[in-house]
């Protein structure tokens, strides 16, 4: 069931928000979502601290956009404003002609909804920003690989081979947590976590054209994945 908010950018719009999040930390489900996304961006500035709920969802939203972006659908929001146009009194015919005149002078200096100021500007740009490289990061996948390095005998130095692995740099790949396990005759092979960016990093690649060659092939015999899912 879709979610409705209206004027966020008043004190009385960010209290029911405020309450709204005090149970919840996402607007819908247990997952960041573009529900969030669209909340955050309807809030004109980073909300106070007297908010305590909003502002501990905004900071924890604003990180993830910051590292690694937000995927999830959601149930769907809406956030509506809270302006009510005032009734306007119909000018006598005869002055009709007048105030059609006045109008016209005042119209370069009336903004009946008021104009934004720099840094609203400003913020509204970085959150459409982080919204937008958001989007792109989620076209991007992610996956988890759990990889097996085998070395060539039981002469050969895991220690340096873990280094050699963990020497080669790809745009992305961000090597995790290792250890060795015994596979029979005193041989022990490296299992080894990395997480990759699946635009950009080619498991297939990795391992035939960086950890079986010179140098790293000088402790490493082969290499298998064990696991691989996608983030």
């Amino acid at each position: 069931m879709a979610v409705t908010f209206y004027d966020l950018s008043s004190a009385s719009g960010l209290k029911k928000l405020d309450e709204y999040l005090l149970p919840r930390s996402y607007i819908t489900g247990y997952q960041a979502s573009k529900d969030d996304l669209t909340v955050y961006a309807a809030l004109p500035t980073a909300p106070s601290a007297e908010y305590v709920n909003v502002s501990r969802w905004y900071k924890h939203i604003d990180a993830l956009l910051r590292i690694s972006g937000v995927s999830g659908e959601g149930s769907g929001v809406t956030v509506e404003g809270s302006l009510v146009a005032e009734p306007v009194a119909t000018p006598p015919a005869a002055d009709t002609k007048a105030a059609a005149a006045v109008d016209d002078d005042d119209d370069d200096d009336v903004d009946l909804f008021g104009e934004e100021t720099e840094e609203e500007k400003k913020a509204a740009e970085e959150r459409a920003a982080a919204v937008k490289a958001s989007g792109k990061k989620k076209e991007s996948g992610k996956s988890s690989v759990l990889l097996d390095v085998k070395p060539w005998d039981d002469e050969t130095d895991m220690k340096k081979l873990e280094e050699a692995v963990r020497s080669v740099t790809m745009e992305r790949l961000l090597w995790g947590a290792s250890k060795l396990i015994p596979v029979g005759y005193r041989i022990k092979k490296l299992q080894i976590m990395l997480t990759i960016v699946d635009d950009l990093v080619s498991v297939d690649d990795l391992i035939e054209e960086r950890l079986t060659v010179e140098p790293v092939n000088e402790y490493v015999q082969s290499c298998d994945i064990a696991a691989f899912n996608k983030i």
